[in-house]
């Protein structure tokens, strides 16, 4: 039983123990909780201050810039088609994919037999209608003549019977004379209609005759016409495209067999919203002759050449939106019909606008500004143009001022910044293009670059010969060697 006491007795001392650990914690605590509580306004926030970089606002006159996706096509794009069917018996020179021809070279010839004998045989058919026209032309004549023999001897008898009357009025005649008479000039009167009558059969033989000689000159022509028609020759100077015929091969009549393109009558057509299409017109509605620069991407090279905004598609097209624009290339040297092109349209100048990054604005339209004590001000804006990585702004009361390049989450008006500006006369500072690096070749890699570009069949002669030129200087640059090392798989 003593035991027993002492445990019990030892069990609630240490639960005295443990209990009143516990409040001597929970007083500390309450008291170091009031104790901060009354001192928490004695140690204030240091405010952040963050790093921004800043561009300029200037005023500015600014040509925009506009960009679209178009294609090369030819103004002069004829298909050659045969006009009468048959087999072909000739081929002209270069008639093959991609074949230059002269105006009015033989392209392709059909076998000529049958059109040939159908020339001999209305040849023919004229000759017998000219014969025809001969022989009642001189029928004609013929029945003149009778006319005129019919006509003097009605004189006659109409004298004969006037002289009969005569001698019965003075008693010295007979009637049965008298009646005689005027049977004879009765039958002479009518031997006078009956030549006009053959005279009027005859004229209309002529008549006939004539009519069928026009139709025979006219069957010849036509004969020779088709004659001519299996002779294709090239309307116009070009190349030819989908070469379809061979050398005894049977076409049918107006069947294609190749295409003509003028490769020097180039131009390229590319479409634009309507938003911007608005932008390329003038007051009176018409559209204004932009330049425009067309560029080709080979990867190791650019192919580029300019040209003029020349007309606009009379419709919209179905199904499509905006409009269709063409304009013609002053010099097409490398490009082909087809080809997939980037088109750069610089549009009528704006005075009084201010380009900045795209990063700047926001999507309220609005730019941060540095304000006094280097604190930021938000600002709205009215942009002009969106182009590329950049817009122009309406310069309004932003002159002088400096915005925010990139705005960032954590940026906002009346933060506090640290102004970070480009020294633009410092070496590399933007807007001045670094000079490229060049290398100075050993032999081996120079003759293996220069092989490799001079057989390259694709690219055009003129920048072959510049890259080679480069090539054969002591240094080249970096860049080009890359691009063409890239290419050879080196």
């Amino acid at each position: 039983m003593r035991f027993l006491r002492r445990s019990l007795t030892g069990l609630f001392l240490a639960a005295l123990t443990v209990a009143g650990l516990g409040l001597a914690a929970y007083i500390v605590r309450d008291a170091v909780e009031t104790r901060m509580a009354r001192t928490s306004g004695s140690m204030p926030a240091r405010e952040r201050v963050y790093s921004v970089a800043l561009v300029p606002v200037q005023s500015q006159t600014v040509s925009p810039v506009l960009e679209a996706f178009g294609e090369v096509v030819s103004r002069r794009t004829l298909e050659i088609r045969a006009r009468t069917a048959g087999t072909v018996v000739e081929l002209g020179e270069n008639f093959v994919e991609g074949g230059r021809v002269q105006s009015g070279q033989m392209l392709v010839r059909i076998d000529p037999s049958d059109l040939e004998d159908a020339v001999a045989l209305a040849r023919a058919d004229m000759a017998d209608a000219e014969a025809e026209v001969s022989d009642a032309e001189a029928a004609l004549i013929l029945e003149q003549d009778d006319l005129a023999s019919a006509q003097r001897q009605f004189e006659l008898r109409q004298t004969a019977a006037t002289r009969q009357q005569d001698l019965l009025d003075r008693g010295v005649g007979l009637a049965a004379d008298l009646e005689t008479a005027r049977l004879a000039e009765s039958s002479a009167e009518q031997a006078v209609l009956s030549a006009r009558s053959n005279i009027n059969a005859a004229r209309a033989r002529v008549s006939s005759a004539k009519i069928a000689l026009d139709r025979s000159t006219i069957a010849l022509k036509e004969a020779e016409r088709r004659l001519n028609e299996a002779t294709i020759r090239a309307d116009f100077s070009g190349a030819l495209a989908d070469v379809a015929a061979l050398e005894g091969r049977l076409v049918t009549a107006n069947e294609q067999i190749a295409t003509l393109v003028d490769p020097d009558a180039l131009e390229v057509s590319f479409r634009l919203s309507t938003a911007q299409y608005t932008r390329l017109i003038d007051s009176e509605g018409n559209l204004v002759p932009a330049e425009v620069v067309v560029s080709l991407d080979l990867n190791d090279l650019d192919l580029v050449t300019t040209g003029t905004i020349a007309r606009e598609s009379a419709a919209v097209g179905d199904g499509q939106t905006g409009r269709l624009i063409f304009a013609t290339l002053a010099r097409a040297t490398g490009l082909r019909p087809g080809d997939f092109v980037t088109v750069t349209i610089r549009e009528p100048e704006l005075e009084g606008v201010a380009e900045i990054p795209a990063t700047a604005l926001s999507s309220s339209g609005t730019v941060l500004v540095l304000g006094e004590e280097d604190r930021l001000q938000e600002v709205s804006v009215t942009v002009a143009r969106r182009q590329g990585d950049t817009v122009l702004i309406e310069i309004g009361d932003l002159e002088g001022r400096e915005v925010v390049e990139e705005r960032t989450p954590t940026l906002g008006a009346g933060i506090r910044v640290n102004p970070q500006r480009v020294d633009e006369n410092a070496e590399g500072a933007e807007g001045v293009p670094a000079a490229p690096a060049m290398v100075t070749l050993d032999e081996e890699r120079r003759s293996r670059l220069i092989s490799f570009v001079e057989g390259n069949q694709m690219m055009p002669p003129e920048i072959k010969d510049r890259i080679l030129a480069q090539l054969r200087q002591p240094e080249v640059p970096a860049n080009m060697i890359e691009r063409i090392e890239s290419r050879m798989g080196g």
